[in-house]
Order: C-alpha cells, then structure tokens, then sequence
C-alpha cells in the first residue's frame, strides 16, 4: 500500500472522490463533512448543518454538487462553490446510510433504516420512487454504472437487485412528478416504476454493503459473518459464485477494483483485504493498529482507493504505477504489465521485445521498479521488490524484437538494486553488509566493494562509477579506485536524471529538485509543494520536469517557471526541440508540443547571448507581467521597456534604465508632479541641467531652479528668479535668490523691506556700502548695533561652478546592446550603426516632447497679484527665461545617437573580498564583519578587542588618500600587493598590507632579548603581541606558511613559561606553588640558553626549600644541557654533591618528572599522559576539561575546545 494522504478526525462514516479534482469529501460521525484536497494535504472546506452522524456523501460528476444523508433524517443537496446547502429532501423516517448520484439521470438513490430504498429527482426536488421490500435497515444501495439496476445490501441477511427500466422509460417532466407523487399518495408504497429482479441469499448475518462490478456481471457483498460473497448473475436469475473467508469480523465495505481484477474489503477486525477476484484467493492484507474500518471509496478515473476508519482516513495506491523505463540513444526501453517493450523516438515505432512474467500471475508492488540497459549487449537488468528485493538479468538478440515470444529464462539474483556500470559488468548492492557486487553477464560475481556511506540504493553515474543514495546524502563512488569523487547533503532522492554529455546531474526528491555537477557540487535547488514525478533535459542544458499537474522547467541558475498545466500525470522520458517525449499511467508513449519560447528567452538572457534576445523579442509574443518583472530583477530594464504600453511602468522601467528621452514622453503623458520631480532627481544625476531646469519648471519648484542655476553658474536666469520671487512675494526666495548672485545692495534692501533694520546696517557697513549704513544709522538713533571688535569681515560669494551653462562633460561609452535596438521594429528596417558611439551633449540629443511652444519657466498668470495698474502689473510671461529654443529637445537626425551612461564599476574593496578567503583582505577592504566571520570560523577566535587596532591598521594602510580641490571630498585610493607598471589596468591584485613575515622574526629575536636580560613584563608582551599579528598576516609560498605555524608554537611555549614565571613572582606564603610553578616553567619547549635559565632558577628555589631531590634532578638536567657559562655548571655540580648525602624532599609536589605532561593554560596544572585535556584552536595550548569553552588565556583570542578549521594565511593553501 501506498499512503498518499492522511486526516485525523472524529470516525469517517462516508466517502467520496471528486471525479476530475484532487478533492474527497469525508463525512464525520460528528456531523461535519469535510472537503480536502488529498494532493495538496490541505482542509478546503467544512460543512455542518446535520444533526448527528453524516454516513453517506456523494460528489455528482459534472455539476459543483454533492448530496449528503445523516442521522437526523435528512438528505442534503450542497453546492461547493457556493458554500452551502441547497436544498433538503425529507422522506425518511429513520437515519439515512448511503446516498449517490446516478451517473446520467437527475436521480439520487438513498437507503435508510426505514427498510426503504427512495429514488429522487434532485431537480425538481421530489421523491419519485419508493422501493420497499427489506424487512430491516437497508445498509446500502447503489445505481449500476451502466444498466437501469440498483443494488441493495441489508440486515435482512439479503441482497436485492432492483430493475429501474419502467422509471427510466417515464418522462420525467416535473408535471409528470406532481402526478406520480398523487398516484402514490392514493396507492402508498405501491409504485410498479422499480421491481425486486433477484433477491440474493447466502449470508447467516446482515449484510453490510453490495456493490456491482464495473463492467461484468458481478455483484460482491459483505456482511455481519465475517464473509465476502461473489455472486454472478444473468437476464433471469443471479447464484452465488463462491465466498472469501479471511476477515475476524464484520466486514464494513467491499468493492471491485476500476482497473484491476482485484476485490477490495475492509472490516470493523482493523484491516484492509486485497482479493484475486480470479483465484478468489487473498492477496494481500493491511492493518491497523487500533482503528476499526467502516467505509471505501474508489476514485473514478484514477488507481485511488480512500477507506475510513475510527479516527480519520486514509487515500492510498495499491501500487506503483510508474513504468520502470531507460533511454538510450534514439531508444525508449520500458515495462508495461507483463512485458518488456522498446519505443523508437525517431520513427514511433512501439514493439513489444519480451515477456518477463507469466501470464494470470497476479502480484501486487512486483512490477519492475527499475530498469538498467547495456547497448552493447543488448542486455537488460529488471529491479522489483520481490522477495524482499531481487532483480532479472536478460540478453537477448535484437533481431527478436517484436516477436513476442515465451518468457525467457532469466538470471536471478537477490540485490536491492542493480544497474549496469560497464558494458559487460553490472553492480548489485547488497544491503545486509552495505557493499556492491560486481557481476558479469554470466551472473557471476568478479569484485566485491564496501561502499562508503550506508547505502539503501545505487544508480548509475558514468562507467565504473555508482551514485549511492542514503537517507540525507548521495556520493559518488568510483568503484576502480575505491575513493569518493563527490558528496552532497540532500532530501531522501527518489529518481536521478544526467544530462545528455553527463555533466550534471538532477537529483529528484518527494518535493525538492537539486541541480548539480558531475563531482555534486552543488548548483542549485528548487522546492515544490506539489510531488515532483519526473524530468528530463533539454539539448540546450534546460531541465523540464513535471509534478502531478504541471510541466515546469529549471535553468542552470535555479530560475524556474510553468510550461504547460496537465490533467493526467505523465513521467518525461525524453525532451527534443519542443516536443516532449512521455509515458503515461497506462505504460503509452505520447508526444506533448510545448512553447518553450519563455525559457529559452531566459536562458539566452542568462547565457549573454543577445543576438538570440533580439531576434525572439523581434519575432515572438513575449509579455505579460511576469517577464517584465523577471527582466527588471535580471537588471535588463531596457529589454523590458520594449514590452510595456502602460505609461506608468514605462516611466519607471526608464528610469532604471537611464532611458531620459522615454522618460520625459512618459512624464509627458502622465503629467502628475511626482513623476516630475523624479525626472528631475534622474536628470541631475546623469548631469542632463536641461531636463533638470524642465522638469522643475514643470512642478513650479523655483527653489530647486534657482540653486540650479547657482551650481550651473547661470546668473542671468537667477536674476530672473529673484524678480519673480518679488512677484511672488516670497521674501525667503528674494533672500536666498540675493545671496547666490553675491548681490549686496539687494540682501540689504530687502532685510530693510521687511523691517530687519539692524541686520540691514550690519550688512551694509560690513560690506562697505557706508552711505547705505549712514541712512539707516540715522534711522535707527540709538539703537544701532555694535560691531564686534577685533574682527575682520570677509566677502560671502558663493564659488563659481567647475563647469557653466552646459550639461555635464561625458565620457564617450559603446551603446548597449539594447539601446535603440527596438526604434525599428515594425518598420523592417534595421538599425546599421546600432553599436557605433556617438559624440555631443546628452541635453541636446533628448527628444523632449514639444509641449505647444511651452516657454522655459511659463507660469499661470493667476499666481501674480497685479501690483500696479498704470504699468499692467508683473507679467511672468515677460520674465520667460529664455525664448523658446531653451527647452531641450532632440534633432530627428541624431535620435538614434543616444549614449548611456556608464554603469559604475564594483569598488576595489568589493573585488578583493570576492576573491579572498584572508582575513586581513576583509579587515583591508574595510569589511570588519566578515574578516571577524572569517577569523572565527577558521581559529575558533571570539574575542576581538586585541585585534582592533591591527584591524584599523590593515584599512587605512591599504588605501592612501587624494585632495582633488576644496570643495570635493577626500579620495580613497586602495593599494595593491603586487603591482607592477606592467600590469593591466583591468585586473585587481590583493590589498598590499602593512603587517609581513619578517616584522615578526624581528620582534621574536626582541623577545628573546628581553627574556635573556629578565625583563619577563616586556618579554611577555612582544610575545602575546606576535600571537595577535599572526591571524592577520598573507605569506606568498608553502614554506612561509609552515614558517608562520611553527612560530605559533614557539611563541605558545614562552608566553605560558612566561605567565608562570610572573604568577610564581606574585606568590609569597605557599612555597609549595612557589617550587611547583618554577618546575613547570623548565617543561616549556624553550631555546636552550632560556631553559638553562629556567633550570637554574628552579634548582635555586627547591635547594632553598630543602626540596634536595628535585634540586638535584634539575641540577642534573642542567649539567646534561652542556652550559658554556662556567658559573652555571659549578653551581649545579655543587647542589648534586650537596644532594646525594640526604636524597629527600621537605615538601611534597605536585610534580613527577618521570611521567610525561603538558600544563594547563589557565590553571597551570600538569596534565600527565592519558588524561583527557581540551585545546585551543588557534595557539594549540592545553587545558583542563573544566576550561572548555572558556576564553583561551594564553591568546587571549580565541575559544577553548571550539571548532575551527584552521589557519589560512596564504592564496596557496587551498581549502
């Protein structure tokens, strides 16, 4: 059995399929009826309006209906797309078992308790038939799908079959029902429109269900004895045929397969039967653990059965129906019932070539699964799950095809899976010790391999190689020599799909499709929510693959979308052209025809190949939203332009492409202030001070124009704009308007006009204009304000622009391959020069729509108050700003000559942090976040503090810096590693950096020194800084990177001596530790005059503590060093000579130096050999377990026991 979909829930007492949608309504013993949708798992709808347990529910088979009986008497009409009940038909007088549609009538035929069967007519909503004859509750009654019959199961120990050819005969106008329901009423029960045919006895108990066989004619019914009975029946009479004995108790529902000769039962003893409706003989038994079955269903059109148990239901398949297929070449091998048969792609030829099963031989789930093919031998390995997994070896002769034939004689064998992995070999994994056989056609084993990873399933993967599949993960393994050529972490993988030169691969799950290399490194992965059931690629490295209702395709860069919707499943054996090669359900061949202009479209786009992109934008009917959203997120904005008519997204589609001319017709036509002043916005950035003065003109936007034309340096139209702001009486506007020409006399003017004398005097007097300051002195009296003293007053100008007048110089750019591609089409004409750069002004060449001889700056004459009559007031149209000709517009001549503006190029910082895995390359571009990523991902470093000022260190010594002129700011330039004037302009080289190699030998032998002269503070902190520079420094060769990991080590071993020998120092009343720590301090891996040192001090310190025995080891390990100082040797000589006349120790100590040990870090303890200790992942020291996770205090960087995967300080070491 194969579970396709699941519900809990209260006891399902009804079902029933939708015939085309993937819907099944279930009706509850609560009284709910449920509507899911089984291919989905999703809940659609709910419907509740019986009172108590709904036990039968029916979907009709063309129209949005269904019909529902329950415990509260009454039959319910619903229509699913309204949501609701229609209608209710009352009649019964006892709870309603089983209600159906039939299949061509208006008629419903309901059962019920009330041992009666009524027929009625559901559009004129009245009961056209009784049928009475049961003397108990009738459990179920059904239509025949064909002939004018009903069957009926009772508790009465009978089934009854019922002619309805008398009522099928009668018109069944609604006149006619109103008078048949009068006749009835006169002769109650008495209607002659259906007569009892056969009454069929045989079961000792009730029975519970009958039901016809789709075609024959056979009824099975099931009942209260534990029995499943076939009866047979002809025009006069109907026998028991036999009986089938399995189930321990009642059984609840039985029912012929659609498709197979098989009988399908279920039973209150938890289980599901499948019945050989032939041999009468059990096939195949189901069980559940504690739910009792009540009710089955059969889809109408599909190999789906649904059965409702206790709590909930199940919709499930008997079995696969997936032909097992292969390709090869022009060749289609597939299986299809008992047979092997080959389909030609080419001609459509469709033979059968051998039979590799028995005929009658009934077996369910034992069709072949797989299907492996060798061409050179014309050999054939079938995979089934028979006998818990087992395969079929075939060799026959290609000249036999087509003739049929007997079964041959196979050769067998017991395997999980077999493919063929070279022309005479194939592999057969065996799963109980996980490794593969490898056998000859003989089936005769040659080789045995141990796979690497446990494997549940192999598929094929190129000559000698096999792709194991276990649960999360697929490798490939190369079965010669033993070794793993790819991994890859991925969802249970059902079926794995190559492409035609075998260099990817489509990994197919449940739900999910992963894309992939040859080695499996991962391309990309795509989820679908609908089951995905197979794929294929196309010729031009395209993958199409179909779920249960789609055909969809995928590009190599995950873009993905639907080709064609599908009404039946269908499994992709081949893709040609446009043409889709397939197999479907029922094991036929068919060709679909697909349109697959839209990914090769995309793919073109993808690939760059933009002769291809013009010619289908040229030729095809490429549009709809969806393709301009894809080409607007694929940064082709230009393409898309071509496809939209709404003036809205064109504006917008412009804009993004820099398009100004398209831009301004669309503003034009659009003509709202916000689509102005974003043209603006877009104008100024590419430099355009045409369209710029336009578009604010547009809007009225005088205080934008009017800085405008102070970074244009234009002062003849500012002027312009300070009288109008005068017009306007816009005393800020005069101000500002005053201050950008640098006009004095006219800030000091109108600060007088509106009152600010004192400001006005300040104004003039600074700015030297005394008569002016006289009068308004005179005019102020005493109140005159005091300039401050000491002061010297300078001139405010605003800075002449860099460039006047013009629109912005630009650079001279080939066109795109887009730009004016598309001015033709339509015309026939195509565009000669399309990739010619032209020279000019870009405000010259936009072809502004001529707005009716619009002047530059017209205004409404109602925004001017007509100040004085005599004169005619201020007339704007006299402060034009400028004739006609100003406003920008295009020659006709030079529309095609349009330039585009340079797309800015990625920052040097962006370039290095792509091509670098350093550390100090991120910290160098100035990406902190990433090089901290980087650091703690490969040293385990956590604590970052030390390395801040390194960090700020490695940015700003990268990049040096440039004053371009006053007003600009400061410009970065990055410095890189290895140029030369040589090197080309166009390739990046890594950042140069400020921290090398042989900075840290220098500092190392300084460390040295001050170790030597006992400054162990200053020592101490050279060392520590050295393990701080490390992470951030780049060597060029191997050699140096072993170099910079030896040097961790070395540096490790002096900064713990070191922090012992401090911590010893601090240490004045425990002359236990204070021995301790300075035997401790001889174990560090030290330079032999430093260990001397060491020795020396810890004999001093136990000969001075009567410890005379340890005095004595290190007395001995210091004369055994050969000290060049003689001072050193006598000293030692003497301690041994004192020594061995008392050979003990005053004070025990943590200390054996015969059994080797390492000490800990952090609490400086030894850890002797075989205790368990942990380790830091950059400085290597060791620590106690205790420490784990804990900040490693002889870095002070990274995390003890943390995972790293190591140091990276160089391009060549490749991870």
């Amino acid at each position: 059995m194969l579970t396709k979909f699941e519900t809990k829930s209260n006891r399902v007492k009804g079902l029933s399929f939708h015939p085309k949608r993937p819907w099944i309504l279930a009706s509850l013993h609560s009284g709910v009826i449920q509507l899911w949708d089984y291919r989905m798992g999703t809940l659609i709808d709910k419907f509740d309006e019986h009172d108590g347990p709904v036990r039968g529910v029916h979907f009709h088979h063309s129209q949005p209906l269904f019909v529902s009986g329950g415990d509260d008497y009454k039959i319910k009409v619903w229509n699913y797309k309204l949501h609701r009940c229609l209608f209710t038909l009352l009649g019964h007088l006892d709870y309603i078992r089983t209600v159906q549609f039939h299949h061509e009538s208006p008629w419903i035929v309901s059962a019920s308790d009330d041992q009666t069967i009524r027929i009625w007519n559901w559009q004129s909503r009245t009961c056209i038939s009784v049928l009475t004859g049961h003397n108990h509750y009738v459990m179920c009654a059904l239509f025949h799908p064909r002939e004018d019959l009903v069957v009926s199961a009772s508790l009465d120990q009978t089934v009854r079959v019922w002619d309805i050819g008398s009522l099928k005969r009668k018109n069944a106008s609604p006149a006619d029902d109103i008078l048949r329901l009068s006749q009835m009423n006169t002769d109650l029960f008495g209607g002659v429109d259906a007569v009892v045919k056969y009454v069929l006895e045989g079961h000792d108990r009730g029975v519970n269900w009958a039901s016809f066989h789709p075609a024959l004619p056979l009824i099975v019914s099931a009942a209260d004895d534990r029995q499943v009975k076939l009866w047979r029946m002809n025009d006069t009479k109907a026998w028991e045929v036999d009986t089938l004995r399995g189930h321990m108790n009642n059984v609840s529902c039985v029912m012929f397969h659609a498709k197979q000769d098989i009988i399908v039962s279920n039973s209150e003893d938890k289980s599901i039967r499948i019945w050989d409706a032939t041999k009468r003989t059990g096939v195949q038994t189901f069980r559940r653990e504690h739910d009792r079955f009540w009710i089955l269903a059969a889809h109408p059109e599909m190999n789906l059965l649904a059965a409702g148990h206790d709590s909930g239901m199940i919709v499930f398949k008997l079995e696969r129906e997936r032909p097992a297929f292969v390709v090869s070449g022009d060749s289609l091998f597939y299986t299809k019932d008992r047979f092997l048969c080959f389909y030609e792609f080419s001609t459509q030829r469709d033979v059968q070539v051998l039979p590799f099963r028995r005929p009658g031989s009934l077996s369910l789930n034992q069709s072949p699964k797989t299907l492996s093919y060798s061409p050179s031998e014309n050999a054939f390995l079938l995979c089934s799950d028979v006998d818990g997994g087992s395969y079929e070896l075939y060799c026959i002769s290609k000249d036999g095809y087509g003739r049929g034939g007997d079964v041959q004689d196979a050769k067998k064998g017991h395997g999980g899976s077999a493919v063929f992995v070279a022309r005479n070999r194939f592999a057969v994994l065996e799963k109980s010790n996980n490794q593969v056989l490898i056998k000859n056609l003989k089936n005769e084993i040659v080789k045995k391999s141990v796979l690497p990873i446990a494997t549940d399933a192999i598929f094929y993967a190129g000559t000698g190689n096999l792709l194991c599949r276990s649960e999360d993960r697929v490798v490939i393994f190369d079965l010669q020599q033993r070794i793993l050529l790819g991994d890859l972490q991925t969802p249970f993988i059902k079926y794995v799909v190559w492409s035609n030169d075998m260099e990817n691969v489509a990994l197919l799950s449940k739900h999910a499709i992963i894309i992939a290399s040859k080695k499996l490194v991962h391309q990309c992965t795509l989820h679908e929510t609908i089951r995905v059931k197979s794929g294929a690629w196309d010729d031009n490295g395209v993958f199409i693959y179909t779920t249960l209702n789609h055909i969809k395709y995928c590009l190599p860069n995950g873009d993905n979308g639907i080709i064609k919707t599908l009404d039946i499943p269908i499994y992709i054996t081949k893709v040609s052209g446009n043409t889709i090669f397939c197999l479907d359900r029922d094991g036929k061949s068919r060709t679909i025809i697909i349109d697959a202009t839209e990914y090769i479209f995309k793919l073109s786009l993808l690939k760059k190949r933009y002769d291809h992109v013009m010619n289908m934008i040229r030729n095809s009917q490429l549009c709809g939203q969806a393709m301009i959203a894809y080409l607007q997120q694929k940064g082709f904005p230009e393409v898309a332009l071509h496809f939209v008519k709404d003036e809205r997204i064109r504006f917008n589609l412009a804009l993004e492409s820099g398009n100004i001319q398209i831009a301004v017709a669309s503003a034009t036509a659009i003509d709202e202030k916000d689509h102005w002043y974003r043209l603006g916005v877009e104008a100024l950035r590419q430099g355009n001070a045409g369209i710029v003065e336009y578009a604010y003109q547009r809007t009225k936007n005088f205080e934008r124009l009017s800085f405008l034309y102070l970074i244009t340096g234009n002062k003849e139209k500012l002027s312009k704009m300070l009288k109008i702001a005068e017009v306007k009486n816009d005393v800020m506007g005069q101000f500002h308007n005053a201050l950008y020409m640098g006009d004095i006399r006219e800030r000091v003017k109108i600060l007088e006009n509106v009152g600010h004398l004192p400001l006005a005097y300040i104004t003039a007097s600074v700015h030297g204009l005394h008569d002016v300051a006289e009068r308004l002195a005179a005019e102020l009296g005493d109140n005159v304000p005091s300039l401050p003293e000491g002061k010297v007053p300078s001139l405010l100008i605003p800075p002449s622009p860099v460039i006047s007048g013009s629109d912005w110089p630009l650079l001279r750019v080939m066109r795109g391959m887009f730009d004016g591609a598309f001015d033709n089409i339509g015309r026939g004409v195509a565009d000669e020069e399309e990739y010619e750069a032209v020279d000019g002004d870009w405000g010259e060449e936009l072809d502004i729509v001529d707005a009716d001889g619009l002047q530059n700056g017209e205004l409404e004459d109602g925004e001017v108050a007509e100040e004085n009559d005599e004169e005619g007031g201020w007339e704007l149209e006299d402060l034009g700003l400028g004739p006609e000709v100003d406003t920008p517009k295009a020659s006709s001549a030079t529309q095609s000559s349009v330039f585009v503006a340079p797309t800015p190029g990625m920052p040097v910082s962006n370039i290095w942090i792509q091509k670098s895995s350093l550390a100090a390359d991120h910290a160098a571009a100035g990406n902190f976040d990433t090089a901290m990523r980087l650091l703690n991902r490969q040293l385990g470093i956590r604590n970052f503090a030390p390395l801040k000022s390194m960090f700020l260190d490695l940015h700003t010594g990268s990049h040096s810096y440039l004053r371009a002129f006053s007003s600009a700011p400061v410009i970065p330039l990055a410095i890189e590693r290895d140029w030369t004037e040589s090197s080309s302009p166009n390739v990046r080289g890594s950042p140069v950096l400020p921290f090398k190699l042989s900075q840290l030998d220098e500092k190392l032998k300084a460390g040295y020194r001050f170790f030597t002269a006992g400054k162990f503070t200053e020592a101490l902190r050279t060392f520590v800084n050295i393990l701080h520079t490390i992470p951030l420094i780049v060597v060029e060769s191997r050699r140096e990177v072993d170099e910079v990991k030896e040097l961790i080590i070395i540096v490790k071993e002096y900064v713990l001596g070191l922090q012992m020998e401090l911590k010893r120092r601090e240490i004045k009343d425990n002359p236990a530790r204070l021995q301790e720590l300075a035997a401790y301090f001889t174990h560090c891996n030290l330079q032999a005059p430093h260990l001397r040192l060491a020795l020396q001090s810890a004999m001093t310190v136990c000969f001075r503590s009567k410890n005379l025995a340890s005095a004595a080891n290190f007395a001995r390990r210091l004369l055994e060093t050969s000290p060049t100082i003689e001072n050193q040797a006598k000293q030692a000589r003497q301690v041994l000579a004192a020594a061995e006349r008392n050979m003990t120790d005053a004070t025990e100590l943590n200390y054996d130096f015969r059994n080797p040990f390492v000490i800990c870090g952090a609490t400086y303890v030894p850890i002797y050999r075989g205790q368990k200790d942990v380790s830091c992942p950059y400085c290597t020291s060791r620590f106690v377990p205790s420490q784990e996770a804990q900040l490693c205090t002889v870095c002070d960087l990274a995390v003890v026991g943390a995972d790293a995967s190591g140091l990276l300080c160089s391009p060549s070491q490749k991870r």
